[in-house]
């Protein structure tokens, strides 16, 4: 059977100028039986060429999202950030919404997601809500660092009420998106997983489960079912 196409948002680092990938993007959507591609920085203007390609879009980690695309001063305790990336994912993420295409954002991709589509997001979770748990683990990030609470299409795919995840972040979801939901709750109540009803899959985490093992971790069957999502 043909493999579905999944266009891989590209990492950039700004010292080197240079893009890059994280292997572990690539080995758990090659171990759900897909084939991905990491996709060009300067795409934007490409947006509907490209998702001709691709059967399905993976929103990666990496740079803060500008504050001013959900209407905000950059405050000192933000990050680096990475315009051209905030222009090519906005860009993308709404053509494929038009298309219909598959989508999952992995942390900076669920904050890009939540912010391109209306919501906004806490610029520094330590300093601007300082009440919230650590969600910036120390390595190896293979293991659980707290669990979230499922609800929606999480808890039908694991079966569970309850998750496990490793945690890497320093911002996160403030007010939520219209049209998302949330199907996934840290303990301090940060929404950390949210998909929207009237899209066939599109799906957003705020932990890593490209980290995990590939062919056995939490994330194996997340990259199944956004693979499955691809071939239909």
């Amino acid at each position: 059977m043909k493999k579905p196409i999944i266009g891989v948002l590209p990492l950039y680092d700004r010292e080197k100028d240079s893009y890059w990938m994280l292997p572990a993007y690539f080995q758990g959507l090659e171990h759900a039986g897909a084939l991905p591609v990491m996709l060009p920085l300067d795409g934007a203007e490409h947006c509907e060429q490209l998702l001709e390609l691709c059967d399905g879009l993976l929103f990666t980690g990496g740079q803060d999202v500008d504050p001013a695309l959900y209407g905000e001063e950059v405050l000192d305790c933000c990050g680096e950030l990475c315009l051209a990336r905030d222009q090519l994912e906005a860009a993308l993420l709404q053509s494929a919404i038009k298309r219909n295409k598959p989508i999952l954002g992995i942390c900076r991709g669920l904050q890009l997601i939540n912010a391109a589509l209306g919501g906004t997001l806490w610029q520094d979770l330590p300093s601007q809500r300082p009440d919230s748990r650590n969600h910036r683990m120390e390595r190896p990030y293979d293991r659980a660092e707290h669990p979230v609470t499922l609800s929606g299409p999480l808890e039908a795919l694991y079966a569970s009420k309850t998750l496990g995840v490793n945690s890497c972040h320093h911002q996160g979801i403030k007010t939520l998106a219209p049209g998302l939901e949330p199907m996934a709750i840290a303990d301090d109540g940060l929404i950390e997983a949210v998909f929207h009803p009237d899209h066939p899959f599109l799906w957003a985490v705020q932990w890593h489960p490209e980290f995990f093992d590939p062919a056995k971790g939490p994330g194996t069957v997340l990259f199944r079912a956004f693979a499955e999502a691809a071939v239909k």
